[in-house]
């Protein structure tokens, strides 16, 4: 029986999914479970998917309904005790789901929530696309070796949140009342952030495994890495991420570096001519945070849970050292 189940969103994948399925099942863990979630493509992709893997079952959308929708709608119809998420723009290396099984199997205690995958730019293998994510007081999410080779990055290591774009996750604490499934209200970016933040509130790790590889186009969907569409939905989460996660007290902690954390992005994204996008986006996220959908994902803090939340700000600060020593 299957150990995984690997999640599959697709929105106008017909340049990469085929790519991707071939991977899989090339790879030495043969028995691996596949879903691929359609968001109502209109460029074939779906048609090809099944023509060419019966083998796939195939969730269909009637529109797009963003990431986190449609990766809960994978999460929900598996059954293995891991979920595997995956962007339709990638290639897996063969030993990928065992490398990525590994690294939850060795848990003992079942305290890792997810295991993040190395992840190669597809198109130049000497740069790393993402070795985990981390993130920090400014309240910036950024990309371990973004840009930088690879063999750097061949050890196992503790990160803040796994890459969402290939990942592992513990199927029991998806379904758990604690962690859950990924907040529907980000749509898309930053949810990986969120769901690994969430899983440190309440004791768990998240872990990179770095010989689970995969080669990564990026931006396959969103069509570049800086665009209205992207900047305005990515604004709106961060405000978002840090309204739901963070205790009021903790906000006020970090209360300078977010400020300088946002005023840094705002002339950054001005600089690229979409600082209207940026700033319309951070507006989204305040109203967001504050509508009754916000309200109802806000993480109600529990002294019980203290030394979790203290742990956090320390990595907070720590990130922020790692951010600027590159």
């Amino acid at each position: 029986m299957a150990k995984s189940t690997i999640v599959i969103p697709n929105y106008n994948g017909i340049k990469y999914i085929e790519t991707c399925l071939d991977s899989i099942y090339q790879g030495t863990v043969t028995d691996v479970a596949v879903i691929v979630v359609d968001n109502a493509s209109t460029d074939g992709s779906l048609a090809l998917v099944e023509e060419k893997f019966p083998q796939v079952r195939v969730i269909k959308n009637s529109e797009n309904t963003g990431f986190s929708v449609a990766v809960n709608q994978g999460i929900a119809a598996s059954v293995t005790p891991y979920v595997i998420l995956l962007n339709n723009d990638t290639r897996v290396d063969k030993t990928f789901v065992r490398e990525l099984e590994r690294a939850l199997d060795n848990d003992r205690d079942h305290k890792i929530f997810s295991a993040s995958a190395r992840l190669i730019s597809l198109y130049d293998k000497d740069k790393t696309d993402d070795a985990g994510d981390f993130y920090c007081a400014l309240g910036w999410a950024f990309a371990r070796g973004k840009g930088k080779n690879p063999v750097l990055y061949k050890k196992d290591c503790e990160i803040f949140a796994a890459c969402a774009g290939a990942a592992i996750y513990r199927r029991s604490l998806l379904s758990d009342e604690q962690v859950g499934l990924f907040d529907k209200e980000h749509f898309a970016y930053l949810e990986d952030i969120d769901i690994g933040y969430r899983a440190k509130i309440y004791g768990y790790r998240n872990r990179f495994a770095a010989n689970a590889v995969v080669y990564h186009a990026g931006s396959a969907t969103s069509g570049s890495r800086y665009n209205e569409f992207k900047t305005k939905l990515a604004a709106r989460n961060s405000v978002y991420l840090i309204y739901k996660n963070m205790p009021f007290l903790q906000i006020l902690i970090n209360l300078p570096f977010l400020a300088a954390g946002f005023f840094i992005k705002t002339m950054f994204f001005i600089k690229k001519g979409l600082g209207k996008a940026y700033v319309s986006g951070l507006a989204n996220g305040v109203r967001l945070s504050f509508s009754p959908e916000g309200r109802a994902h806000k993480q109600k803090f529990c002294a019980k849970r203290l030394a979790n939340y203290c742990k956090i700000q320390l990595e907070l600060w720590l990130n922020l050292v790692k951010l600027i020593q590159g």
